[in-house]
């Protein structure tokens, strides 16, 4: 009997210990999402309204692959800066801390675990990296694309753990993240829709966040045909489907180039948000991106309002146009008309709409 009572002691203290372990860590990821401006928790009370502000940028590559020069490449920028990771995003991080959610495409790994897989490019950089994200004031990350498992299942795992243990809400496939910024419940819902089975789940994704409460629904999808300034019938209809599902607002990347914008059933899609800080190439040879800028906002019973107050800021990836330097920067004077002026063009190959630029 004494036995038995010692053995229940023993495990009585093993769980409580557990359960403060458990505790410690769910305390330091909210304390991080709490200094970002985002919580984990329900609001009390709906007012008439309310609403945030999302800057969503394009594919954010923080390696280079190994099997290609490293001479100018991501690494040894980052070596030749020794420690000085708020160096890449220093030209907009301004543009970054003034909203309240910034979301990027995370094409990669941050990882030292894995084997390169059978690919042609393979990206993994160092855990360490994900300070570049951290001291720029983005706060979520989708990692549904396939580069995301460039190194293995462990180097999916390893990123997704960094960027959660510094506070960056990670979100893939089944896995959403579910944040309330400013009183609004919302789901950041990441699809990989070069994966058919991935994208057959995409609208089950969308409903299973609406009936958990999700007020507004944001899906990042990877999507479409490298270089292509178009999108496919396949890109359009998938869209329209999230939509009629209830996304309500479609960010879409893989190109590596700028598609067009449509808005369907009051809600806008962006088909192609290009790179952004692009450590695939050193010298891309287009060099266009964009912010994206988009304020959303609630009415009182929780629906979302169609008040058209979506802005892009013409941006390039490297704030020379020599090389890429991974600093991407807003464009200025012909720079900016030109990127203007292509995303205008490729918007209108879809359907007529008025864009806005900053």
């Amino acid at each position: 009997m004494r036995n038995i009572r010692s053995s229940l002691l023993l495990a009585a203290i093993i769980l409580f210990a557990a359960g403060l372990a458990v505790s410690g860590i769910n305390m330091r990821h909210d304390k991080l999402l709490s200094e970002r401006g985002v919580t984990e928790a329900a609001p009390e009370t709906t007012p008439d309204s309310m609403g945030f502000v999302l800057t969503a940028v394009g594919d954010c590559t923080l390696a280079t692959d190994i099997t290609t020069p490293q001479e100018g490449s991501f690494e040894s920028t980052v070596e030749a800066l020794g420690g000085d990771y708020g160096y890449f995003f220093r030209n907009v991080v301004d543009i970054f801390a003034s909203d309240d959610l910034t979301v990027v495409n995370f094409e990669g790994t941050l990882s030292n675990r894995g084997e390169r897989q059978e690919k042609t490019f393979a990206f993994r950089g160092s855990p360490e990296y994900v300070n570049i994200l951290t001291s720029s004031s983005v706060e979520a990350a989708s990692l549904a694309n396939n580069h995301s498992s460039d190194y293995g299942k462990d180097s999916l795992t390893d990123t997704a753990a960094a960027l959660t243990n510094a506070g960056i809400l990670a979100f893939n496939g089944a896995s959403v993240a579910t944040p309330v910024i400013n009183g609004v419940k919302v789901a950041l819902v990441g699809i990989n829709a070069l994966d058919p089975d991935n994208a057959e789940m995409t609208e089950e994704y969308i409903r299973r966040a609406k009936i958990n409460g999700a007020q507004i629904v944001i899906l990042y999808i990877h999507w479409g045909i490298e270089k292509e300034t178009e999108p496919g019938e396949d890109q359009i209809d998938l869209a329209h489907a999230a939509v009629d599902a209830g996304a309500d607002l479609v960010i879409g990347s893989h190109p590596h180039v700028l598609q067009g914008v449509e808005k369907y059933n009051g809600r806008y899609i962006i088909y192609s948000m290009g790179n952004f800080c692009f450590g695939g190439n050193t010298n891309p040879e287009d060099k266009d991106t964009v912010i994206l800028r988009a304020g959303i906002s609630v009415d009182e019973n929780g629906a979302y309002i169609d008040n058209d107050d979506i802005s892009f800021i013409p941006c390039m990836i490297s704030s020379t146009s020599e090389y890429n330097n991974y600093q991407p920067t807003p464009a200025q004077g012909e720079d900016r008309d030109r990127i203007i002026e292509k995303l205008t063009e490729r918007t209108e190959k879809i359907a007529p709409l008025p864009l806005r630029f900053e």
